[in-house]
C-alpha cells in the first residue's frame, strides 16, 4: 500500500481515469459494431462521419492507437461503400 499521500492520490486518479478511458473505448466499440451491422446505407453515411470523429478522439487521447483508428476508419468506409 501506498505510504505517502501524493501515491495515494496518483492511486485515486489513475483509476478515475482508467474507468473513463473504458468508458469512451467500449463506447466506441458499440458504436463500430453498429455501423458494421447496418445495411441501409442513407443511414451508414449519416453514421460514418461521428463514428470516425469518435476513433480520432480516442487515438488524439491515446486509449487507442492512432494506426488502429486509421484501420478501423478505412474498413468502416470501405463497409459503407460496398453497401448498396
Amino acid at each position: 500500500m501506498a505510504n505517502h499521500k501524493s501515491a495515494l492520490k496518483r492511486i485515486r486518479q489513475a483509476n478515475t481515469r482508467r474507468l473513463a478511458n473504458r468508458y469512451y473505448a467500449k463506447t466506441a466499440r458499440n458504436a463500430v459494431r453498429k455501423l458494421r451491422a447496418t445495411t441501409d446505407k442513407a443511414v451508414a453515411v449519416e453514421m460514418l462521419p461521428k463514428v470516425s470523429s469518435m476513433l480520432d478522439k480516442l487515438a488524439k487521447k491515446n486509449i487507442i492507437h492512432k494506426n488502429k483508428a486509421g484501420n478501423l476508419k478505412s474498413k468502416l468506409t470501405l463497409h459503407v461503400n460496398s453497401l448498396a
